[in-house]
């Protein structure tokens, strides 16, 4: 039992047979009884105690908070439109890019660019004697810069979603690297749209790709891309 329960028990107690436990004290004592109930009364813990009850009846009947009502985000009618349309395709494949060869040159620029000049992607020689892949590959961030070529988002010929006056890369949810991608190999990319949701003034789309390795069951690539395209 707590001592500010236990401290209220006896107060009540002493409250309603007052006289009753006076006939059972000895009187030497019996004359300070009135002024040890008054001090016990007036105690600080008993009041802290009171007003903790208090506050927490308060805290029981308080009202809950507003909830506000979310905010409807109104869409153009061709924003409307493409929402519908990817809505009608989701999970299916909507794009298929063309073959693109990831040769050592090409490697060798990206670590120029990152400064990653490990062996395994920069020294051939080297990769063929001690690599279990015989042969040097790919940076994996290599293989992830270049979603953007294979999905033909820098082609304005070619783009998934002409109709959108902007097409922004919002991010990435996840990425894996299931196979190194050996150069000299071709890749391509494959998207299928995961979810698609209105955002103020457009859509925000998620979509997996997949970088398809040329001969390999793998793939080189699994991403999961956030863009967000404008109206």
């Amino acid at each position: 039992m707590k001592v500010v329960d236990f401290l209220k028990q006896k107060r009540e107690a002493l409250a309603h047979n007052p006289f009753e436990l006076k006939d059972w004290l000895s009187p030497s004592i019996r004359d300070y009884w009135s002024e040890f109930l008054d001090k016990a009364n007036n105690s600080q813990l008993v009041a802290w105690g009171r007003d903790q009850k208090i506050t927490a009846s308060n805290d029981a009947i308080a009202p809950e908070p507003e909830i506000k009502p979310t905010a409807v985000i109104e869409l153009s009618e061709e924003a409307q439109r493409v929402k519908e349309e990817i809505e009608a395709n989701l999970g299916e494949e909507i794009h298929v890019g063309d073959w693109l060869i990831v040769d050592q040159d090409r490697i060798n620029q990206f670590a120029a660019v990152t400064e990653d000049h490990q062996w395994i992607h920069t020294d051939p020689e080297r990769a063929t004697a001690e690599s279990p892949f015989k042969t040097t590959i790919a940076h994996g961030f290599l293989t992830l810069s270049l979603l953007s070529v294979l999905t033909d988002s820098v082609d304005p010929a070619k783009q998934t979603f002409p109709s959108a006056k902007m097409t922004v890369n919002f991010g990435l949810n996840k990425v894996r690297f299931p196979y190194p991608v050996k150069a000299g190999v071709r890749v391509r990319a494959r998207t299928s749209i995961q979810s698609v949701t209105p955002i103020k003034r457009g859509l925000e789309i998620v979509q997996e790709i997949k970088v398809e390795i040329e001969g390999c069951r793998r793939p080189g690539c699994v991403a999961e891309s956030v863009i967000r395209l404008y109206f």
